[in-house]
């Protein structure tokens, strides 16, 4: 057996912004073997043969322990399988791929988002697979983590133990982590701040101001807190990396693409026309968290108890004045 086969064998799948930013992080760790997944071509030679992400990272050099494959028999000796995928083909992929992945293997969902059907991840992937299965969600951006900014990331899985195990894996790199066993809190946090993200986002397109953010904000943060309860998740989850710090890295940062988004429609630009890549999670998950509310009951007059989020499902979904939006979500709610 050679050095290489002795060490944890760490597997991302996904090799786009956060996929390779994580991969190349956890390879600084000189006992892991770290692979990434990938079914483009172009970027596993990319790392392979220049140690650079072109795609993605064209002008940053990758830890040169860090190798990739677009072969998932690779993922047949796996420790840890971390997934980085978008949300809306995870589960399809992670199915396809069943039959690679060992019964003792962790699993780990980094993608924020609804899967297929509008399913949560962690909840799909714990029926699907005998294996024990975690996530991992914080405040952080992809070029921040490969240009080794320390990084807060919440780990849920129901045994602590676990935790306890892949924080070992994290030793000398620059993720901080905590812990929750708040599974589903910690999934729900992390695609809610992406809708609260573009409500900021068109509020400071239209005033710029210190003051009206942060009581635009606090309205949010509240509203926010009690949709995580609502579906199930626990209060302490939202003062985790996952939730306060998360929350306002998406909402109060320009690198935030729902934040983007927000800018977008507030400067006025015709949101149907505005790309997907920009849209990303945040216009989907506001339809179906509206819809879960509205059409299973789960309270009686969403428009009543979740004013905030009702506004913006105006916003994005009817054909509804801009000002009307903004002078009800300062002024009356």
């Amino acid at each position: 057996m050679t050095e290489e086969h002795k060490k944890t064998l760490i597997v991302v799948i996904g090799a786009g912004a956060f996929g390779t930013a994580i991969a190349n992080t956890l390879s600084k760790n000189q006992d892991l073997a770290v692979r990434l997944l990938s079914i483009e071509k172009n970027v596993v030679e990319s790392i392979n043969q220049k140690q650079i992400n072109e795609s993605y990272f064209p002008n940053i050099k990758l830890n040169k322990q860090l190798k990739a494959t677009t072969n998932n028999a690779v993922l047949e000796r796996a420790n840890v399988i971390l997934i980085a995928l978008p949300s809306s083909v995870l589960i399809s992929y992670t199915t396809s791929i069943k039959k690679f992945i060992p019964e003792d293997a962790l699993l780990i969902n980094l993608a924020k988002g609804f899967g297929e059907n509008n399913r949560i991840i962690s909840t799909y992937l714990s029926t699907m697979f005998p294996n024990e299965i975690a996530v991992m969600k914080g405040p952080s951006f992809a070029i921040e983590v490969l240009n080794n900014m320390p990084t807060g990331y919440t780990f849920a899985s129901k045994d602590v133990k676990v935790f306890e195990y892949f924080k070992s894996l994290t030793t000398g790199t620059n993720i901080k982590l905590d812990y929750s066993d708040d599974i589903l809190g910690v999934e729900l946090v992390s695609i809610l701040k992406n809708i609260y993200a573009i409500i900021m986002g068109v509020v400071d397109a239209h005033f710029d101001s210190a003051n009206v953010r942060f009581l635009v904000s606090t309205k949010m943060f509240k509203e926010y807190r009690k949709a995580l309860l609502t579906f199930g998740g626990n209060e302490e989850t939202i003062f985790k990396y996952c939730g306060y710090g998360d929350f306002n890295l998406t909402s109060l940062n320009d690198l935030s693409r729902n934040r983007t988004m927000g800018l977008f429609i507030g400067k006025g630009f015709i949101k149907d026309l505005i790309s997907g890549n920009v849209v990303l999670e945040g216009k989907r998950s506001l339809n179906i968290f509206y819809e879960k509310l509205r059409d299973e009951k789960i309270v009686n007059y969403p428009e009543n108890e979740f004013p905030i989020l009702f506004e913006l499902y105006k916003l994005m979904n009817k054909d509804y004045d801009q000002r009307k939006f903004i002078y009800n979500i300062v002024n009356v709610y």
